[in-house]
């Protein structure tokens, strides 16, 4: 599958990657959310949560998800299991929908929080959210009332995120305001015009 059209959002944890994605919306792009295709494919499949976690994650065909992650995020084996069976399904998903977008030959977000981490999609235009690890840190314990130590568990299943800034082809500044967040986006928008 050629992803000809598409450009991936991504970002760290507490970056800011789904304001952006929203008000990309806002403004009449085309997104396909991973996050999203993921939530549909965890209830989709849940019996094969059922089968790799047992049924204490799954209630009513629904995957408890605060639970699942409770033991997704503090055991690595956990979560490699859960990418495992997850991913190929996510991507072949992703696939279908990009197809719909290629057919309209004009630029359209993909939308992947683990785009750097899976390394499982061919598209060289990569727009990252930015905000020093330091601000991750912060946002998270306040946004989810995490101790730093949980915000640290969190922070830790990712790739860094100055890494991730050297492999992106765009960076969106959110280390400050909204203000300058607003600002940060318009700069996008023009980028991807002017790539189109």
């Amino acid at each position: 599958m050629a992803f000809h059209h598409a450009i991936v959002l991504t970002g760290g944890i507490a970056t800011g990657k789904s304001t952006v994605s929203a008000s990309l919306k806002e403004q009449g792009f085309d997104i396909i959310d991973a996050d999203k295709v993921a939530h549909e494919m965890l209830d989709e499949h849940s019996d094969g949560i059922t089968a790799l976690f047992g049924e204490g994650y799954v209630k009513d065909g629904v995957v408890l998800r605060k639970e699942l992650a409770k033991i997704i995020f503090s055991k690595p084996k956990n979560r490699q299991k859960l990418e495992n069976f997850l991913h190929p399904l996510i991507k072949e998903e992703i696939e279908s929908l990009a197809q719909i977008f290629e057919k309209l030959q004009k630029p359209y977000i993909i939308d992947i929080p683990l785009f750097f981490e899976t390394k499982n999609y061919d598209i060289k235009e990569v727009a990252l959210v930015y905000a020093p690890l330091k601000v991750q840190r912060e946002r998270l314990m306040k946004r989810d009332d995490f101790t730093q130590e949980e915000a640290n568990n969190r922070l830790n299943a990712q790739i860094s995120i100055e890494l991730k800034k050297a492999g992106s082809s765009f960076v969106i500044d959110n280390s400050k305001d909204l203000k300058h967040l607003a600002e940060e986006v318009k700069k996008f928008i023009t980028y991807i015009r002017n790539r189109a």
